[in-house]
């Protein structure tokens, strides 16, 4: 008799605020002003090719600046919490402190290839603005530089299966995952902006 286990789960964290409406309007009209004022960022983002606009060279400590910011966090502090349970991490008394939150502004055309978060153990992104045809995050199976010559999987995989895997948020959604899980954004097909705000946590006393 064989038996098949699945071993090392990474886990995806998804949430929708409810009644985000109205904490999705302030945070949209922070994010043009921003997008409009933030000489900063305007030119990190003209220097790196970045498309639209990021206040993460800039301006990262929004809940400091911005109420709309600051009420988010409020809510993002909660689910970080019960992922990090969920996680079953021994964090010593400790708790999930966001260090850092930053909005992206991304037009119709623009994409954020792949990376990861350096320095934190909980990423995320909040999404305010999805218009239809934004497209969705992609996550990469982290094993993937150690496959070798491991065959690709069959597009019929199971979604677990598989080497890439998407995930489409709409406005109001939270996602979470571990800061070393690479993601991409594909292009923007929308006609409108996406507007995100994207986090990162570490573990520390507060």
């Amino acid at each position: 008799m064989s038996k098949i286990q699945s071993l090392f789960p990474t886990l995806l964290y998804r949430a929708e605020l409810p009644n985000a409406a109205k904490l999705n309007g302030n945070l949209e009209d922070a994010a043009i002003t921003l997008s409009e004022d933030d000489g900063a960022g305007q030119r990190w983002c003209e220097k790196h090719g970045y498309p639209g606009y990021t206040s993460f060279s800039s301006n990262f400590d929004l809940a400091a600046m911005i109420p709309a910011f600051k009420t988010l966090v409020k809510e993002l502090d909660k689910h970080a919490s019960a992922f990090a349970k969920e996680l079953h991490w021994d964090i010593r008394g400790g708790k999930p402190i966001c260090d850092s939150i930053w909005v992206n502004v991304m037009p119709e055309g623009g994409s954020h290839t792949s990376h990861i978060h350096t320095n934190s153990v909980i990423s995320g992104t909040y999404y305010v603005s999805v218009p239809q045809g934004a497209g969705p995050i992609v996550y990469e199976d982290p094993r993937h530089a150690l496959m070798m010559a491991a065959p690709q999987r069959l597009a019929t995989a199971p979604r677990e299966m598989k080497s890439h895997i998407s995930e489409t948020p709409e406005a109001g959604t939270v996602l979470m995952w571990e800061s070393w899980l690479r993601h991409e954004v594909p292009l923007n097909k929308a006609d409108g902006l996406r507007i995100s705000v994207s986090f990162n946590y570490v573990i520390g006393v507060k």
